[in-house]
């Protein structure tokens, strides 16, 4: 029998209350972009989703592809692609479900942000869901330390594009979306704050 550690990975606990909720159904096509080693994707694989993945570095996603021919061998290596979340080649509207988890804080500016988010919003179907989890300075504005064009020095010492309330809300506005569920925010003793992002594309 399966452990739990075995069925889902490493899956962040937010992506998996979606999961418990219906809200990524089985026959969704999933695109997780900037997909890192495939933390999130074990579960998705193992039971038959229609999964796509992106990600910068050559060596996740070559570990991605590992993952995908042991969990998913009908799945085509070219679902899983070496390249950044602003130059995501999927076809537009091609995306049931979005995830970008721990990603979308590592933009250089407020222009490379606003990039990233319109390809995503691009890939993503009319009615999809968009499930983001990033590095915010909401609960510590006072504790963070302003180095320019978005981003900021934490105080666990990591420099990260942050975004607010007001930010996310013109965002989600701006991708013709409505929030599926209110900002929520964790903050870990005052070193950093990560903000749990859910909306669904209206067309």
């Amino acid at each position: 029998m399966l452990n739990l550690r075995e069925q889902f990975g490493d899956i962040d606990i937010y992506l998996f209350d979606q999961l418990l909720r219906g809200r990524i159904a089985p026959g969704m096509r999933i695109l997780d972009a900037g997909c890192g080693g495939g933390r999130n994707l074990v579960y998705l694989l193992s039971q038959g989703y229609d999964v796509s993945a992106a990600d910068r570095d050559p060596a996740a996603v070559e570990h991605v592809r590992a993952l995908a021919a042991a969990l998913a061998p009908q799945l085509p290596p070219g679902n899983f692609r070496v390249e950044p979340i602003e130059m995501l080649s999927f076809p537009d509207a091609s995306a049931d479900v979005v995830i970008a988890s721990a990603v979308l804080h590592f933009a250089a500016s407020h222009e490379h942000f606003d990039a990233m988010l319109a390809r995503l919003g691009r890939v993503l179907a009319p009615g999809g869901l968009l499930f983001a989890r990033l590095a915010s300075s909401i609960g510590i504005v006072d504790r963070v330390q302003p180095l320019g064009n978005g981003r900021f020095r934490l105080p666990d010492g990591s420099d990260r594009f942050l975004v607010d309330e007001a930010l996310l809300m013109r965002a989600t506005a701006a991708l013709g979306a409505d929030l599926a569920d209110p900002l929520k925010t964790t903050i870990v003793q005052n070193q950093r704050a990560m903000t749990t992002w859910v909306l669904r594309k209206l067309s």
